[in-house]
């Protein structure tokens, strides 16, 4: 006999981690144009980019954590931080083979900030799972 919990919940097919993944690139990537836009066409000074940076990652790191804790529904500060190692390592693999930067900070405070912020979206993701 079924559970009848399994009975009304959808089950959804795909990866958590590819799907927070893509969740923390879009971000990212609407993120990224609307800084643009308000450096190009505000009075913002160009100073706040780093700020405008970090604000954008951070926020991107936890909703595609939340994202992919929720997806997968047992386990979220695994999923979360999961995605937000992957997401660290390419933006280290970016930098290094494309355009041959270093980072301003040491790559792994990165990595382990970026696990830290997707595993704590992922464990909010997963405990919003039933409401």
């Amino acid at each position: 006999m079924k559970h009848p919990s399994a009975e009304s919940t959808p089950r959804r097919t795909g990866s958590p981690l590819l799907f927070g993944l893509a969740v923390v690139w879009g971000v990212v990537l609407a993120g990224s144009l609307l800084a643009a836009f308000l450096l190009r066409y505000a009075s913002v000074d160009e100073g706040y980019l780093p700020y405008f940076t970090y604000g954008i990652n951070g926020a991107a790191l936890l909703g595609g954590g939340w994202i992919s804790g929720r997806r997968a529904g047992e386990r979220g500060w695994l999923y979360g931080g999961s995605v937000g190692c992957l997401y660290a390592l390419i933006v280290i693999l970016i930098g290094f083979l494309a355009y041959d930067a270093s980072m301003q900070i040491h790559p792994f405070l990165f990595a382990a900030g970026a696990f830290a912020l997707g595993a704590l979206g992922g464990i909010f993701g997963v405990n919003t799972r039933g409401a």
